[in-house]
């Protein structure tokens, strides 16, 4: 039985003659940006000693009642307005009730049949399309603490830090099909979120990570199949392989005549598997009810527009812009806005310098370099000014784009200015037309047989001449000079 086809977006169950689908719904929490806590003023920093950022809010001390972070508000509905979606007038806190080591109030501060936002959408840019994903809901909620387990082997150890920290939970509707998907899915919202400055998106630390919802069917039926939910997974790479084999698991149920179990399961990243935690709990199972301590939130139309006119130039709306101010191709466009700094980092290069040029250097060795030393274009180790600086001696045609290409593994080092580096190493392009006629010339007198060759027509030795010119030169020579006076003395 294969589950992933070679071309995900095609992404199918088969088995002999029958044929599944998985239908695939997230539940993304989004930590959201800011310093302080949704219902306190502790820190929300990341990294702090354990327990050291905890109030008695945090902590239930009896008595202790909740006030709601008016940021973590506002940044709720920036992101249902970056979402397209409804921004609900009116909201309500509600307690979801059950039992934690690491839950001190023994319920968490939720939102249930009123949420902060409503339906919206997302974008995909497929290879065949483009395709909308729709967004139930999101709803913001406090976050649990965080229990240790392999710390002590006979004890459980609880960090309080997280406690109260606000997550903006974004339910999608279940409309994803494949690993592709789910993959542009989650780096759109991400994307989205971090344009708005209301999530960093680092799932390394915790600010974004999903429940994923799997079910699977024959293909052609309407009904969605019995859903399984694994929890807590907190990467693109653990979400891809936690579908692949849940998918698998549940044909095999399936095609042996058995029945799928609604359950929520865990996601074994060293064993590549899921297993059982629970049975899916309804809603009545938490005992939902609004938080007495919490009036409803209630938004005017003159608060949600003043929230809107503030909100910057999203992916979609900057890859529009891209295509039609900077003659970009679509593929290209998308590359660039999919993270805002490589968009603000591409538009600082392009002030001065060529933009198609700029963004093949972007995409293809700049790229290359952040891929290999695993870093984000935030922390490139070559500035937008320094890069643009290159560019513009190749186009100048101060350097070859082979020297280029030397430069830049210089400046990769320090970050060095190119016309510095050129000037130092003696980089500097010849392209004084009398001194390359002279190479030439001495290059077809020593190769004179090829030359008759040549001229016999095997037109393929003339990449031999050029060469030959360039090794002389020290691959210094102007290229193109170094092709027309070629041509005119080969003649």
């Amino acid at each position: 039985m294969d589950l992933v086809s070679k071309d995900q977006n095609k992404y199918s169950i088969k088995r002999e003659n029958n044929e599944y689908e998985v239908v695939i719904g997230l539940e993304v929490h989004a930590q959201v940006l800011s310093e302080s806590k949704l219902f306190s003023t502790s820190s929300t920093k990341f990294g702090a000693e354990p327990n050291t950022q905890v109030s008695l809010v945090d902590a239930a001390f009896p008595g202790m009642l909740p006030v709601i972070n008016e940021f973590c508000i506002k940044q709720a509905v920036k992101t249902g307005i970056g979402l397209n979606a409804k921004i609900n007038k009116k909201s309500i806190f509600d307690r979801k009730n059950y039992f934690y080591a690491d839950l001190p109030q023994g319920y968490q501060i939720s939102q249930y049949k009123n949420p902060i936002v409503g339906e919206g959408t997302v974008i995909l840019d497929l290879p065949d399309g483009e395709k909308s994903i729709g967004i139930e809901r999101l709803h913001l909620e406090q976050d649990a603490g965080k229990s240790i387990h392999d710390i002590d082997p006979q004890n459980t150890f609880v960090d309080l830090n997280r406690s109260g920290v606000a997550l903006m939970e974004i339910v999608s509707k279940p409309d994803l099909r494949s690993l592709e998907e789910v993959n542009l899915y989650i780096k759109k919202l991400r994307s989205i979120m971090k344009y708005l400055g209301t999530c960093d998106g680092n799932m390394q630390e915790g600010s974004l990570r999903a429940d994923v919802n799997i079910s699977v069917r024959k293909k052609g039926d309407k009904d969605l199949g019995t859903r399984c939910e694994i929890k807590n997974v907190n990467s693109i790479k653990f979400m891809q392989m936690a579908i692949d084999y849940e998918a698998n698991r549940q044909v095999d149920i399936l095609e042996e005549g058995g029945k799928i179990d609604q359950e929520t399961r865990l996601f074994d990243t060293k064993k590549n598997e899921t297993r059982s935690m629970r049975s899916k709990e309804d809603a009545h199972d938490y005992r939902y009810f609004p938080d007495p301590d919490l009036l409803p939130l209630e938004f005017t139309d003159e608060f949600i527009n003043e929230l809107k006119k503030n909100i910057p130039e999203l992916p979609d709306e900057k890859k529009k812009r891209f295509i039609e101010k900077f003659k970009l191709s679509p593929y290209e466009a998308n590359i660039l806005v999919s993270d805002i700094d490589t968009s603000k980092y591409f538009e600082a290069v392009i002030k001065k310098s060529d933009i198609k040029l700029s963004t093949n250097w972007i995409t293809g060795e700049l790229f290359a370099l952040l891929n290999e030393k695993n870093l984000e274009i935030s922390k490139s180790p070559i500035s937008a000014l320094n890069l643009s600086k290159l560019i513009n001696l190749i186009k100048d045609g101060t350097i070859s784009g082979k020297i280029a290409k030397s430069v830049f593994e210089i400046m990769a080092v320090g970050d060095a200015d190119p016309q510095k580096i050129i000037e130092e190493k003696g980089l500097k392009q010849q392209s004084d037309p009398k001194e390359l006629e002279k190479i030439v010339d001495k290059v077809i007198n020593e190769n004179q047989d090829k030359v008759k060759e040549f001229k016999l027509g095997k037109d393929k030795l003339f990449g031999f001449f050029v060469g030959q010119v360039m090794k002389i030169s020290g691959g210094k020579a102007n290229p193109q000079l170094v092709n027309d006076i070629l041509k005119k003395k080969l003649k």
